[in-house]
């Protein structure tokens, strides 16, 4: 199933994309994706009913986060190894974690460049959804503990991340850092989740292009290896590293501003769609 939020934000409801690609409104099934929904017997059971008794929402209606925002996002860093080489850093050992302070937000929400921002960056991700609560999971449970899949973004503010003390999550955590979607897809429909080309673009300009053989760590050796340390509940999100091309990465690097246009998309997830602008405060 394609799993989504619509709806104005704060106001989202469920719903999913039926076989002749309608989105059907899921409001009067469940209230949300909480953790019974997520649950992969869940998912199985919603799976078998008929979705086209649902009213259909409008076309062009705003999509949201595909997952409520209610659980954290544990990142990985370096799990490409030419991201690593890029980024002139070796290859690690263990997964490299942290964590990401901001609610997700929707495929084609704005992004806010924050102030005093000055090195503003991308990358693409793999995002793996917990759909079962999952705590010291061997690597070959770790599949049953999960939801689905989506698109993500981790943007990133250099400057705040690398060159004032601390950890990274400072670079990481200002509102709309955290775009996933548009669709939770569940995961029976994706065959092999190492095997899925991924992709950026800025301003038409495609400078990422890889695919998620590329990784270091797979996901279940990832959903295993940070069950160990901490619970991962359902409706977190893992973003499971970057491949090469990230603005950083450019001789001389390259930083998003105002007015530039963001797309990126994963095959089988769906795309992503971003302008950035100033932040206001409202």
């Amino acid at each position: 199933m394609r799993l989504l939020r619509w709806g104005q934000p704060g106001a989202e409801k469920p719903g999913l994309i039926d076989g002749e690609g309608i989105i059907r409104d899921l409001s009067p099934w469940l209230s949300d994706f909480g953790a019974d929904e997520l649950d992969p017997a869940s998912l199985d059971e919603l799976a078998k009913r008929d979705p086209t008794v649902l009213a259909a929402v409008a076309p062009g209606t705003r999509l949201g986060a595909c997952v409520p925002g209610s659980g954290k996002i544990v990142c990985v860093g370096l799990n490409y190894a030419d991201h690593a080489r890029e980024a002139g850093m070796d290859l690690p050992a263990e997964p490299v974690l942290f964590m990401k302070g901001c609610r997700p937000s929707g495929p084609e929400d704005t992004i806010a460049l924050p102030p005093e921002h000055s090195r503003v960056d991308w990358e693409i991700e793999l995002a793996v959804v917990i759909g079962r609560e999952a705590l010291c999971v061997s690597e070959a449970d770790a599949p049953s503990h999960l939801a689905g899949y989506a698109t993500f973004i981790d943007m990133s503010e250099r400057s705040f991340q690398l060159e004032r003390g601390g950890q990274w999550v400072k670079g990481k955590s200002f509102p709309g850092f955290a775009p996933i979607g548009p669709w939770l897809v569940t995961a029976d429909e994706i065959d092999d989740p190492a095997a899925l080309a991924l992709w950026l673009e800025v301003n038409g300009e495609r400078v990422q292009s890889s695919s998620t053989r590329e990784m270091v760590f797979g996901i279940a050796a990832l959903v295993s290896y940070i069950s160990r340390f901490m619970p991962l509940y359902p409706g977190d999100v893992i973003a499971t590293g970057t491949p090469p091309g990230v603005g950083m990465g450019f001789s001389p690097p390259r930083w998003l501003k105002a007015g530039d246009e963001v797309k990126a998309g994963i095959d089988g997830l769906g795309e992503q769609r971003h302008r950035c602008v100033e932040w206001a405060a409202s």
